[in-house]
């Protein structure tokens, strides 16, 4: 097949943990053709939907771990498969590619189905759930968010539509810090807030659940650096091997088959203690880590479902 990658530029991948870099090494060892772009490199031209970008290959190299073939002009509805695996800021620029992307339905296998990413941002696909999530408020009005941290006392505050952990603060009861923090986020952004009911278990972890189709495959626990309330491995959070819990599965069978049945097939649940506080569908990452934990090739599991879909 020929497959290509809609990513991040490739340069300061980490080969040992990045999710996109193992979807790719395993696609070449199927046999499969690999290009790459970046998706300001996406555009619409005359009933076309197009990419500039590059033939790949990918080698187990830190520092020289991918080969780019000359610039080409890719008519992305010849290919066979890509997968939209951009980071977000979830802002409009990335809902635009979900547009163009959205365009090659009929002719191209795009994962995870551009429509249903636009549509379950990460922090707000949750609230289809509501008995399986910590105490939340989504607002921009300062009001809404004071009276939630009133009744709740210890909470998170972070974007909406944020990943990574960045601007991710813990606001202790005590905390006077909201209003000033209320307005740094407003004056650069007209989004939402999300405040949610602090979990005090995330001092023993933040767990992702990978989901291939619907279906947990297994899950790693991320442990907060020292002095640090977020688990995420951008800022430091370690990685460890975990089992899944009866929980867990609950979890995973009420959220599956929406996933499925939306064209979700590489998907990444965070639990903290017994609750799900979101569901990752743009780029998740998870998968290196727990096939050196636990043995499971995520990736291969991930490419068997993606060539079924093609049969």
């Amino acid at each position: 097949m020929k497959v290509a990658f809609q990513m991040d530029p490739l340069g300061p991948v980490d080969i040992n943990a990045d999710s996109t870099f193992r979807l790719a090494e395993e696609a070449q060892a199927r046999g499969h053709s690999l290009y790459y772009y970046t998706p300001d490199k996406l555009a619409y031209d005359r009933g076309r939907v197009i990419a500039r970008g590059h033939a790949l290959t990918v080698r187990r190299v830190q520092g020289d771990h991918f080969e780019l073939g000359e610039e080409q002009v890719l008519d992305l509805a010849d290919l066979d498969v890509i997968w939209l695996r951009q980071d977000p800021p979830f802002d409009m620029f990335y809902i635009t590619t979900t547009h163009l992307l959205e365009r090659l339905r009929d002719t191209t296998l795009v994962l995870n189905d551009p429509f249903w990413v636009r549509n379950f941002p990460e922090k707000l696909m949750i609230l289809d759930f509501p008995d399986l999530m910590p105490a939340t408020a989504i607002a921009r009005d300062l009001e809404t968010i004071r009276e939630f941290k009133a009744e709740f006392g210890d909470v998170i505050l972070k974007p909406l539509y944020g990943n990574g952990g960045a601007g991710v603060f813990l606001l202790k009861k005590e905390d006077r810090n909201l209003s000033s923090l209320h307005e740094m986020f407003t004056g650069f952004s007209r989004e939402p807030l999300i405040v949610q009911q602090y979990l005090p278990q995330i001092s023993q972890g933040d767990k992702r659940v990978i989901l291939v189709d619907g279906e947990p495959v297994g899950a790693i626990n991320r442990l907060p650096a020292a002095g640090e309330t977020r688990s995420n491995m951008h800022v430091g959070g370690r990685p460890e091997p975990c089992a899944l819990t009866e929980r867990d599965r609950e979890i995973c069978a009420a959220i599956g088959p929406k996933l499925r049945d939306h064209g979700q097939v590489f998907v990444g649940s965070d639990v903290i203690g017994t609750y799900l506080t979101e569901i990752n569908v743009t780029s998740p990452t998870g998968i290196q880590e727990l096939e050196r934990f636990n043995g499971v090739n995520v990736a291969q599991r991930i490419w068997e479902e993606t060539e079924a879909r093609l049969i």
